[in-house]
């Protein structure tokens, strides 16, 4: 049975990149394999420096996920920091990680132009996360267009690492889910808590409408025919509406007539009713947060009899220990 891996970092709020590019997916992987899946918090202290943030975010990630579909009983669920050799695995890793392979990582110099911290956590993300993957011996990870690159260095630390101590650990392999790849923000960028544009999934009623209402548009007078093509609207309306409605609204684009502010309530209705169900839940989740703990202790437990089989191999390559 194959193992697949899914990380996502508690650095505020879900939003709905989030959502269709990790949680759904994960959601659906569930049902096919052994499914193992973690808070990130260890690579969150690149961009939070409030603990008491970071441990409000841990817990509205726990909830978010188990709100959103995510079985227990299916799946292995816990907090990266419960298991802290990863970070002593990630360390191991670097030192037979090429420096050329990180200076050439999209991520970091994105992260860099978008005004985040030059710090040593930043640039030597990709092995942290390459010890997220390689800790569990993972088979397959599911990962957006924009994180191939930080996969593909994995693989790189694996075929260096073996090659210098032997076959210890296990090659991952992609799961690329291209039609969700990259799910557009309010100003057309990446949905990104970084970039400050995003739709958060469990935002109250008034909160999401008015972020709804501010997405970036052009100016085209309200008669006059609009351009499907590169709108963000329609980007988004398609995550969330059918393919008639999404239709209908091409067509309504290309007719005239209607402004952007009507296409915007009703992306914003499609929202609302798409995660519904999800609110309910999370709301049930909250009211018994000893059951959240609960899971995320027993995940840790399960993932951490994987973790010191990896690591004593590991540690037995290198030379360190009897």
């Amino acid at each position: 049975m194959a193992r697949y891996l899914t990380g996502i970092q508690p650095s505020g709020a879900l939003h709905i990149g989030n959502y269709f590019g990790a949680l759904k997916p994960a959601v659906e992987l569930q049902e096919l394999g052994e499914a193992f899946y973690f808070i990130a918090d260890y690579h969150a202290l690149t961009t939070i420096n409030d603990p008491e943030q970071l441990r409000k975010n841990v817990l509205g990630v726990a909830l978010d996920f188990l709100a959103c579909g995510l079985d227990p009983d299916k799946a292995c669920f816990f907090r990266q920091s419960a298991i802290p050799i990863v970070t002593e695995l990630a360390w191991i890793l670097s030192t037979v990680t090429p420096m050329g392979l990180l200076e050439r990582s999209h991520s970091y110099k994105d992260k860099i132009a978008h005004g985040l911290s030059a710090s040593h956590g930043l640039f030597a993300y990709p092995v942290l996360m390459a010890a997220d993957i390689l800790l569990y011996e993972s088979d397959i990870v599911p990962v957006g267009q924009d994180q191939k690159q930080h996969l593909e260095i994995t693989r790189d630390i694996v075929v260096k690492f073996n090659e210098v101590y032997g076959p210890i650990l296990k090659l991952p392999e992609p799961r690329i889910r291209d039609e969700v790849a990259t799910v557009v923000g309010l100003d057309g960028q990446k949905m990104s808590k970084s970039y400050g544009n995003t739709l958060e999934i469990f935002a109250p009623e008034k909160v999401l409408r008015k972020k709804v209402m501010s997405i970036v548009t052009d100016s085209v007078p309200i008669e006059a025919p609009k351009d499907p093509s590169n709108s963000i609207i329609l980007q988004l309306y398609r995550l969330v509406a059918g393919p008639a409605e999404v239709e209908a609204m091409t067509e309504s684009f290309r007719a005239g007539g209607t402004g952007y502010g009507e296409y915007k309530k009703q992306l914003f209705e499609g929202l609302w009713s798409m995660f519904e169900p999800m609110r309910k839940r999370r709301a049930e989740l909250e009211s018994n947060l000893e059951f959240v703990e609960t899971v995320l202790k027993r995940g840790a437990e399960r993932a951490l009899t994987t973790a010191e089989q990896t690591i004593s191999r590991v540690r037995r390559a290198v030379g360190i220990g009897r």
